[in-house]
């Protein structure tokens, strides 16, 4: 499957690669690729923390599940390749960010210009099967995302950590408020983003709070 982190993170989780429930989850995902159509490609499962070291983070999106259908998902939570069309959610956050910063939608929904700005698009969830919503999940990938977050959560200091939806603030739930700026509100979903999504201004808030402690914008 050709599976490689980036050199900082792999340093970080070095302990999880080492546990049982990760042993359980390599073997499980290897055979999954090896019989079914299972997104994103291998090589870009860890591509979220291969386009953003540990030390570059300044921003920490919570997704849950990679897109399930074809070409769609590389590794990056509500990112799609170049020329995908824009799914739902993703459609809702550019309307977000023109409304909030007055920065018009881009023409490729591809964030990796994000990921290599130090926002850390992390998905719950790093593999999915194709059209089948939620099928990785509760294998381990849950518990690895997890120390992924609790690493920075202690070890770096006035990140912003963005939780939209439930899901995600559950999953952000033991972050320390005092040490980081945690943005919460409503799923940019269309079935949630008129319950507070909408209006939220996330992105003028994380880059107020970034420039506060001297730290370059994003360039959203």
């Amino acid at each position: 499957m050709n599976v490689q982190i980036e050199e900082s993170w792999k340093k970080h989780l070095q302990p999880e690669f080492e546990k049982d429930y990760f042993r359980n989850l390599t073997a499980f995902v290897k055979d999954e690729y090896s019989h079914s159509t299972i997104y994103p490609p291998g090589r870009l499962i860890f591509n979220a923390f291969n386009l953003c070291p540990f030390d570059k983070v300044k921003v920490v999106i919570i997704g849950q599940d990679p897109y399930h259908g074809p070409g769609q998902a590389h590794g990056l939570c509500f990112s799609v390749n170049d020329g995908v069309q824009f799914p739902p959610s993703l459609m809702n956050i550019f309307k977000e960010i023109k409304s909030d910063l007055g920065t018009d939608a881009p023409p490729s929904g591809n964030l990796t210009r994000w990921a290599e700005q130090g926002i850390l698009l992390l998905n719950a969830t790093l593999t999915v099967r194709a059209h089948q919503a939620g099928s990785h999940q509760n294998k381990g990938w849950e518990a690895f995302t997890d120390a992924a977050i609790k690493a920075l959560a202690e070890e770096r200091e006035h990140l912003v950590f963005i939780l939209w939806g439930a899901y995600a603030q559950k999953k952000g739930a033991f972050i320390d408020r005092s040490k980081h700026l945690v943005l919460s509100s409503a799923h940019p979903s269309p079935l949630s983003a008129y319950n507070g999504f909408f209006g939220n201004k996330h992105f003028s808030k994380t880059n107020e709070y970034l420039k506060a402690h001297e730290k370059a914008e994003i360039a959203w």
